[in-house]
């Protein structure tokens, strides 16, 4: 949250001198953000910034029609009913989008560039999240488009991830949807594909520093400067209805060289040069 907070920042707003922030979590248990939104309702809130993507932002949106929301990371916030349009939001609510289709089409070009024999593919996905339909939907797509079978698998829980590794169909590659319960889970989900020895494509850099083998996707500290940006000017009068959805506009492709050995995998030099962070 410290990006958020510089946001917060760039429009004059510091916590604990001119601005308080209250803190709830669901640790991933999406059922817990209705209880969580309304707590911070009663508190008599001045906005929320909903953080994580569609879950929260959801929650938050049937908690209140008049409390300002900002979120983060949603993909297809109109199709999800969040926003009437992407330049001129209207309600109480806006934030920052991520590009789904393209995002997922790019994920699956750069592991056929990385691993260019690789005929099935899982796409490991949170059925409780909203959006991991569309997500899904857009790695079939994308992978058909490859000549690629796509095979997607479904983990809500820890028990969930545990079951889907038990019952793993050895593909040539994996692709980890990016998303707050994965996110949560981000050490045992790293540690679980090791066992197997699978190639993996991660949404985040962070999966890469913990030894995974590769991300490409949209700057978190990105966004959530932003979203603190447009918290700010919110803050200061402006209405969500009027402060378009952004778009991320840096996007991060990472490597895990040491992970590349170890799976007996050569980087291309072509991929290697593109990368924006090298880990070794």
């Amino acid at each position: 949250m410290s990006a958020f907070r510089q946001g917060l920042g760039e429009a004059g707003y510091i916590a604990g001198q001119n601005i308080a922030i209250e803190y709830r979590w669901a640790e991933g248990y999406y059922d817990r953000l209705p209880a969580l939104a309304a707590e911070l309702i009663g508190l008599r809130v001045a906005m929320i910034f909903a953080a994580g993507g569609p879950p929260s932002a959801l929650a938050a949106k049937a908690a209140t029609s008049s409390i300002p929301i900002v979120f983060s990371a949603v993909p297809d916030p109109v199709r999800l009913g969040l926003v009437a349009s992407l330049g001129r939001p209207g309600g109480n609510v806006t934030g920052m989008s991520t590009f789904t289709a393209d995002l997922e089409a790019k994920e699956v070009e750069l592991l056929k560039e990385l691993l260019p024999t690789i005929k099935t593919l899982v796409y490991l996905v949170n059925p409780t999240n909203p959006s991991g339909k569309l997500e899904a939907e857009a790695a079939a797509t994308a992978g058909g488009a490859a000549g690629i079978k796509v095979q997607v698998l479904n983990a809500g829980t820890e028990s969930d991830l545990e079951s889907v590794f038990e019952s793993w169909p050895n593909p040539d590659a994996l692709i980890v949807a990016g998303e707050p319960f994965f996110d949560s889970q981000r050490s045992r989900i790293v540690a679980l594909v090791a066992r197997h020895a699978t190639p993996a494509m991660y949404s985040w850099r962070e999966n890469v520093a913990l030894g995974g083998l590769i991300s490409y996707g949209s700057s978190i500290t990105d966004s959530y400067r932003k979203a603190g940006a447009y918290a700010g000017r919110i803050l200061k009068g402006e209405k969500p209805a009027d402060l378009p959805v952004m778009q991320p506009t840096k996007f991060d492709l990472t490597i895990n060289l040491k992970t590349a050995k170890t799976l007996g995998i050569s980087i291309p030099p072509t991929l290697l040069a593109r990368a924006d962070e090298v880990v070794e």
